[in-house]
């Protein structure tokens, strides 16, 4: 009977790292939409599978990546709400400089957020990767394992779902 790797054995670990930390990362990208944080939370998801190396399985190290780093993200969104709340409470004095832009304002968002929930997670991903990343329709399809114009279909719908939902800005 072979001896099964252990993720502790650093080859292991950095096969597992090497093998993963990409695709963890664009994943972490299209949830925060920011590189940066998408690096720091992928980085910290690696330091926690190290930490506890002995507890997972080289077949479940992925699924524990993710997850940590799903959790990870869930809980700085719980934070930046936190921070966002506390900004708003102190800074109101200021804020009510202007109400009318500040309506404006949360009627934007409120309109952008749902118009965002509204797009399937295929829309959203090839929407994001055309306008954020700026890929053109091949290297979107590439990626998704679709046709260059499914790659565009996807898009324009996305589009167009998001002018439905946003017509007055």
């Amino acid at each position: 009977m072979a001896k099964e790797k252990n993720i502790c054995e650093e080859a292991a670990f950095d096969n597992v790292y090497t093998t993963w930390v990409v695709s963890l990362r664009n994943y972490l990208f299209f949830k925060c939409g920011s590189k940066e944080k998408a690096s720091d939370l992928s980085q910290e998801a690696f330091i926690k599978l190290w930490q506890n190396c002995a507890k997972v399985s080289p077949e479940k190290a992925k699924s524990y990546v993710y997850k940590v780093a799903t959790n990870l993200f869930l809980n700085d969104v719980a934070h930046q709400k936190v921070v966002f709340n506390y900004r708003r409470i102190t800074t109101i004095g200021i804020e009510k400089q202007h109400p009318e832009f500040l309506l404006e304002e949360k009627e934007y968002g409120e309109k952008l957020k749902t118009a965002l929930s509204e797009l399937t997670e295929l829309q959203r991903t090839a929407f994001l990767m055309s306008r954020v990343e700026g890929k053109k329709y091949r290297e979107i399809a590439e990626v998704l394992g679709i046709s260059e114009k499914a790659a565009g279909k996807r898009i324009s719908d996305a589009l167009e779902t998001l002018r439905v939902h946003i017509k007055e800005i």
